[in-house]
């Protein structure tokens, strides 16, 4: 049974993230992610994560939120919308994911989660804790599925009912929960809703979902317009579907996100520039051009020199 005051702080706390603009937030109990484990080994000694070998550090840590946080006992995982009502036309153009219209994501979903952590410190209890934001060696969606808030797609990515635009933030802190783990409520045991459904693994053009639930990163179209570093491999090539940066394929033809809503933060938004942007202006990027355009998004990972050696591999 649920202690009442570990109740109200339940309700409080998810009050106060909906108030935030947080599609969904939910509760896990801070402990080592034995199952995890098996799977992140996996990919690792496949090689599945390339030239991302940042992947291999901190593997301890990736497992055991105490490690992270001292004394930690919750894990709180949020969910923000990013769904697009402004689409960029594809005539004439290259193909941007929607994660990167607007602001870079880390900036929006970082603000709102140290203004979640001030409220629960101030108005729930005294907590010690962190924020994370896609930054640091958390698994984000699997604290996000022990919080019940969706169920792992055959693509990788968490789905929900609404969609798998979402960006994924936690919390991990010190707030005192117990009677609710205890519970083991029903809401943290969310059914699976994929079915017999394959349309993603049907859809990648590259097949890097080498099957359900596996991906092999080195094939992933994000992959190779992101996190690669040197020459896109040639046997990518008329495979990329004109994507310049990311790849957002194998959701656009998931079932789930003919459900999606659009989302209401106006700094996801792409800015004007972006929406004149053809593919002609792209080859004609320059440097000073690309620093001023993505100052402040995501697309400033690849660098402008990563972006013009996809548009080159796009182009030829």
């Amino acid at each position: 049974m649920i202690d009442k005051s570990h109740e109200n702080k339940l309700t409080k706390i998810k009050a106060e993230a909906l108030r935030l603009g947080f599609s969904a937030c939910g509760f896990s109990k801070a402990e080592f992610l034995e199952k995890e484990k098996r799977y992140l080994e996996y990919f690792l000694e496949n090689n599945f994560h390339g030239e991302m070998l940042y992947l291999e550090n901190h593997f301890e840590k990736r497992l055991n939120p105490k490690l992270l946080v001292e004394n930690s006992k919750t894990v709180i995982s949020v969910l923000l919308n990013y769904f697009p009502k402004q689409k960029i036309d594809e005539v004439d153009n290259f193909k941007l994911s929607k994660y990167a219209y607007g602001i870079d994501y880390h900036i929006i979903l970082k603000e709102k989660l140290q203004t979640l952590f001030q409220f629960i410190n101030t108005e729930i209890e005294p907590i010690e804790g962190r924020v994370f934001t896609d930054s640091a060696p958390v698994l984000e969606k699997a604290w996000a599925l022990k919080a019940g808030l969706g169920w792992l797609g055959k693509n990788g990515l968490l789905l929900t009912k609404k969609g798998s635009y979402f960006f994924i933030g936690e919390i991990i802190c010190t707030l005192n929960l117990d009677t609710y783990f205890e519970a083991k409520l029903p809401e943290n045991k969310l059914t699976n809703y994929c079915g017999t459904c394959t349309r993603c693994l049907e859809a990648c053009p590259t097949k890097a979902i080498e099957k359900p639930h596996i991906i092999n990163a080195t094939k992933c179209i994000s992959y190779l317009t992101i996190e690669q570093k040197g020459e896109i491999p040639s046997i990518f090539k008329g495979k990329l579907e004109n994507y310049l940066y990311g790849c957002d394929i194998c959701q656009d033809v998931c079932p789930w996100n003919k459900k999606a809503i659009f989302h209401a933060i106006a700094e996801f938004e792409p800015s004007k520039q972006l929406l004149t942007m053809r593919k002609k202006d792209w080859q004609n990027l320059t440097p000073s051009q690309f620093s001023e355009m993505f100052k402040n998004s995501a697309v400033k990972r690849t660098k402008y020199k990563g972006l013009m050696r996809t548009i080159h591999f796009l182009e030829a």
